[in-house]
C-alpha cells in the first residue's frame, strides 16, 4: 500500500496541497482527476519519491518512500511523467531496454531474460516494427507509446502514469489504456493515473481521487463521485451525466453556457 498523510507542499511559493491525506491499495487502477493547477502531477511527484514534502509523509509498505534506495524503489515503482520521452537519437528498443536498469549488475548482467521482456513489451505497443527506428524519427503518440513499454520492461508492481493520453489520438488513448487496464488485472498491480479526460477516467478506474482547494475532495467508485453537483463545485461547469449503455459507468455530456 501507498499512503500519503497529512501532505503539504508548495510550487513557486503556492500552496498547492494542504493537509492532504490518501491511501491506494494493491490490485487497484486509480483515477487523479481535478482542474489545472490542483496539484495532481505534484501528488505524483510525492508519491514517486521524487519530491519530498514541506510537511506530512508518504508511505510505502508501512516505511517512508524516501528510506528507499533509488534503485530499489525502481524495482517496484515505474512513472511515467507528463512530458513524455524527449526525441533523443536512441532507437525504440534501446529504449525500452532501458527499463530494465534496475534489475542489471554493475557489469550490466540481468537477473531475467531481458531480450523476451524487452520483445513483449514493444508487442504489447505495438512497437514491433518501430523496434529499430530512432527516436527522433517518431511522433509524440509513438513517443508517449514507447515510454509505456519502457515502463512494462522495468516489471513494477506499482505505476504512476501523469497524463498518459497526452498527444494520443482517440484510438491510441483506448488501445494505450486499455492495455494499462488488461496489464494491471493480469499482475494484481496498482496504477495511480492523472487524468484530465473524466469520461475515460470513468471508464477504466476502479476508483477516482478529486483533489480541489489543496485537499481531497471526494473519492470512491466513479458512480459515487461524478456527480453533477460535484463537477459543478470543483470544475464550475454544469454537466448531465449519463450512463453509459455498454458498461454502465457514468458518462459526462458539457452544457454549454451560450445558446446557439
Amino acid at each position: 500500500m501507498i499512503e500519503a498523510q497529512d501532505i503539504v507542499q508548495t510550487v513557486q511559493g503556492r500552496t498547492v496541497l494542504n493537509g492532504l491525506s490518501c491511501s491506494f491499495q494493491k490490485g487497484r487502477m486509480y483515477g487523479v482527476i481535478g482542474p489545472n493547477g490542483v496539484g495532481k502531477s505534484t501528488l505524483l511527484h510525492l508519491l514517486s519519491g521524487v519530491e519530498q514534502p514541506k510537511a506530512g509523509k508518504v508511505m510505502l509498505d508501512g516505511q517512508r518512500i524516501s528510506a528507499y534506495p533509488r534503485k530499489q524503489l525502481a524495482k517496484q515503482m515505474a512513472v511515467l511523467q507528463q512530458s513524455g520521452l524527449p526525441p533523443v537519437g536512441f532507437s525504440v528498443r534501446e529504449v525500452v531496454s532501458m527499463g530494465r536498469y534496475p534489475f542489471q549488475s554493475w557489469l550490466g548482467g540481468d537477473e531475467q531474460d531481458a531480450d523476451q521482456i524487452i520483445d513483449e513489451a514493444l508487442s504489447a505497443m505495438g512497437l514491433g516494427e518501430l523496434a529499430n527506428r530512432k527516436m527522433d524519427q517518431l511522433s509524440g503518440g509513438e513517443r508517449q507509446r514507447v515510454a509505456l513499454a519502457k515502463l512494462m520492461a522495468q516489471e513494477p508492481s506499482i505505476i504512476l502514469l501523469d497524463e498518459p493520453t497526452t498527444y494520443l489520438d482517440i484510438g491510441f488513448q483506448v488501445q494505450l489504456l486499455d492495455t494499462v487496464r488488461a496489464w494491471q488485472q493480469a499482475r494484481d498491480l496498482t496504477v495511480i493515473a492523472v487524468l484530465h479526460d473524466l469520461n475515460l477516467a470513468s471508464l477504466y478506474c476502479d476508483e477516482l481521487l478529486v483533489l480541489h482547494k489543496g485537499k481531497v475532495a471526494a473519492a470512491g467508485a466513479p458512480h459515487d463521485v461524478l456527480t453533477s453537483a460535484l463537477i459543478e463545485q470543483v470544475y464550475e461547469t454544469k454537466t448531465t451525466i449519463i450512463t453509459h449503455p455498454a458498461t454502465g459507468v457514468p458518462q459526462i455530456m458539457l452544457q454549454p453556457n451560450v445558446n446557439f
